[in-house]
């Protein structure tokens, strides 16, 4: 029987709760706060792009620099071999200094398109964080306008349609102050009539 209780209890708590997940899912701030969510996850996953193409954009110009001094260096070495009349050894680095020339003009074009797609990148990214800031603020405007209108109606629940309920309660109780304030008043008559009265007797003979 205890566990028959029990299941009937976790069925209806299992109902209820889903009651109350599909009453809180169709409440706007619920529905604006699970969107905001979503871009902030969003924002951050572009933002990791951008890190990773800040880092290429560095390789690729320390790959630049490199191959540019490279070229410079194969040339110098081109012109010293020629002047020595060393033919092979001037054939041998004028090819690596066009090699390493045709490589710094690729990867110049690659940088520039890099950086191309960086700014844009950035440029999104910046707007991105800018909407959802405007949202974050929508949502604060949003939850102030909730929180009036929720105090407001409970306020005006208390304030007319408890109205009767609250005069009589006051009723209830200015009329028990009264019943209390007589019931003081007749005990302290009793504990002292007797007093009073001798009082009263002696004021009287005194006075024959």
């Amino acid at each position: 029987m205890t566990n028959l209780f029990t299941r009937i209890k976790n069925t209806v708590t299992a109902d209820l709760n889903e009651v109350l997940d599909k009453k809180e899912k169709q409440n706007p701030i619920f529905l604006l706060n699970q969107y905001l969510r979503q871009c902030e996850q969003e924002t951050e996953k572009v933002a990791k792009f951008l890190v990773r193409q800040t880092a290429l954009k560095d390789e690729f110009t320390k790959e630049l620099y490199h191959a540019e001094q490279l070229a410079e260096k194969r040339k110098y070495q081109a012109e010293v071999a020629s002047k020595a009349g060393e033919s092979e050894l001037y054939q041998f680095a004028l090819e690596e200094q066009q090699l390493y020339s045709n490589r710094a003009e690729r990867l110049k074009a690659s940088l520039e398109q890099v950086k191309s797609q960086l700014a844009e990148l950035d440029r999104k990214h910046g707007d991105m964080k800018n909407k959802l800031k405007d949202m974050q603020l929508r949502r604060m405007e949003l939850m102030g306008r909730e929180n009036v209108t929720r105090a407001n109606h409970r306020m005006d629940l208390v304030l007319e349609s408890n109205t009767d309920k609250s005069f009589s309660r006051f009723q209830e109780i200015e009329n028990y102050i009264n019943r209390l304030e007589n019931q003081v008043n007749r005990s302290y008559n009793q504990t002292t009539i007797d007093a009073r009265i001798e009082q009263l007797e002696k004021e009287m003979n005194h006075s024959n």
